[in-house]
């Protein structure tokens, strides 16, 4: 009688059990945690840039002044505008990082908190037209020449008075958002609970300013925002440098894995 001596592959047994991160299942956490750490410092550096190197210094209280220096600087105000919208453009990709990064803690609330950041990008977005209006109404021309030219002057500095209203209400919904993505943070097991502590306090920062600015406005102070500015920075560096713990995110996949499964 013939024997088959060959011997015989172990079957493959399909399981549903969690798999953990690998290489080559998906993207490391820690490449998102890097690339949103350069991206988020391209954005910091961007905005201090068009808000203290730019519009500190070319906007003054007199609204004549204010034009001549724009005038004078033409080029660094288009920069500033220019640096604003760079700043914005990496928003987009840094809220889908955070919330592929955060919603292995709560899904819901880390697109809640994407939301929020969303609706403040497009208010900021927007609100550059109106630093691009009183650029217009400074440099006059043909179609401005009826009218008298400190009367332009007094547009503009209403038009840059309002990209600061603008910001300040920008600002609420990104206030928010920090609220929600410290609370992720600080529940999350692999990114430092202090962090998510700091973050959650600059979006009371932010909420406090902004509506200070827009019920009290002389209660409204930029020295408000210094703490806001310390914690974004940490973050910022904390993604760059350290990144999440890859071993407690697989921990936090596996918990919900299984808790999907029961």
């Amino acid at each position: 009688m013939f024997c088959n001596n060959r011997k015989r592959e172990p079957s493959k047994v399909k399981t549903n059990s969690p798999m953990p991160f690998s290489r080559n299942n998906q993207t490391s956490p820690q490449v998102y945690a890097r690339i949103a750490g350069f991206l988020y410092l391209i954005n910091i550096a961007t905005g201090m840039f068009g808000e203290l190197f730019v519009r500190a210094k070319l906007v003054t209280g007199n609204a004549a002044a204010t034009a001549d220096n724009i005038l004078a600087h033409a080029h660094l105000w288009r920069i500033g505008i220019a640096g604003d919208l760079l700043m914005q453009v990496t928003d987009l990709p840094i809220m889908l990082i955070f919330y592929i990064l955060l919603k292995p803690v709560n899904k819901n609330l880390a697109l809640l908190a994407l939301l929020f950041d969303l609706i403040q990008t497009a208010v900021l977005v927007a609100n550059k037209l109106n630093l691009f209006t009183a650029m217009f109404l400074i440099n006059g021309g043909s179609n401005l020449s009826a009218i008298d030219p400190h009367q332009l002057h007094a547009l503009a500095y209403l038009y840059i008075t309002l990209h600061e209203y603008g910001f300040g209400v920008g600002l609420i919904f990104f206030g928010f958002e920090c609220l929600f993505t410290g609370y992720l943070i600080f529940k999350s097991g692999y990114l430092p609970k202090a962090l998510g502590i700091m973050i959650q306090v600059a979006g009371l920062c932010y909420l406090t300013n902004s509506f200070a600015m827009v019920v009290a406005p002389k209660f409204a102070n930029t020295m408000i925002l210094a703490p806001a500015f310390i914690a974004e920075l940490s973050f910022c560096l904390w993604l760059l440098i350290k990144g999440v713990n890859v071993e407690k995110w697989n921990e936090r996949l596996q918990i919900n894995a299984a808790n999907a499964a029961i």
